[in-house]
């Protein structure tokens, strides 16, 4: 037998299994290849969850009622005269004394209370003075809110206040009606009275601050009605209105 002979189908073989090797690596590769981008195409990146605000409701605040015949004492910011005001005239006061309903501050001192003029007479010398009747139409309190009341002008006399278990003022019962301011003199300004006979002429009159009867010996003195800055009155509710606590805004 030839040794060489031999030799070449050993080199042969070599030869063979080291294509079969390299096949199978070629066909690995290849398997490899295809199979690794599939499955990272088929892995979806993780979805982020949207974080969603819930929207928080501010609590309702308490409301406490202040009764109708209250009265509250105010302090007027301007001067008006029934020499030159006019009917639709508007004016401000400022509230003086705080009022409380159920234990609670509900309208402080500092509160702004907006009048109107609903009618003005001159006065005619030498028997009428002059008249302004007025009309209360809006409540604004420090903290911005701002209410529409129906309230009258009233005096501050026979004051039948109300307290609470602390002393505070709760408010003035207050029962008169067809108030108004009447001319009274250089020293007075204006007085405060009723009108009696359904508006055809002043029944009494008071020193703004005083008691209502006192004075009507005045009223024939036919001095215009003059309401001075600073001067204090009563504004009497006509319908009771429900508010907060003072320091809820």
């Amino acid at each position: 037998m030839n040794p060489n002979v031999g030799d070449e189908e050993m080199i042969k073989a070599k030869r063979n299994l080291a294509q079969r090797v390299f096949g199978f690596f070629v066909l690995l590769a290849l398997v490899t290849g295809s199979v690794f981008p599939a499955f990272s195409q088929t892995r979806r990146a993780p979805r982020l969850r949207r974080h969603v605000r819930t929207a928080r409701t501010a609590p309702q605040p308490n409301y406490y009622t202040v009764a109708a015949n209250t009265k509250l004492r105010v302090r007027m910011n301007e001067t008006i005269s029934s020499e030159t005001a006019r009917v639709g005239d508007r004016f401000t006061t400022t509230v003086v004394d705080p009022v409380y309903a159920g234990g609670t501050e509900v309208i402080p001192a500092g509160s702004i209370i907006e009048g109107r003029v609903t009618s003005v007479k001159r006065a005619s010398r030498p028997s009428k003075a002059g008249i302004i009747a007025v009309h209360f139409v809006e409540l604004r309190l420090p903290s911005g809110m701002a209410r529409a009341i129906n309230a009258d002008l009233t005096d501050l006399s026979n004051d039948t206040a109300n307290y609470d278990e602390e002393g505070r003022v709760t408010g003035r019962s207050a029962a008169r009606r067809n108030v108004v301011f009447i001319g009274g003199g250089a020293a007075t300004g204006a007085l405060i009275g009723a009108i009696a006979g359904g508006g055809r002429g002043a029944a009494a009159g008071a020193g703004v601050g005083a008691g209502l009867g006192v004075a009507g010996a005045l009223l024939s003195k036919g001095h215009e009605a003059v309401v001075k800055r600073d001067t204090e009155f009563g504004v009497a509710l006509n319908q009771s209105i429900s508010l907060p606590a003072a320091n809820v805004r």
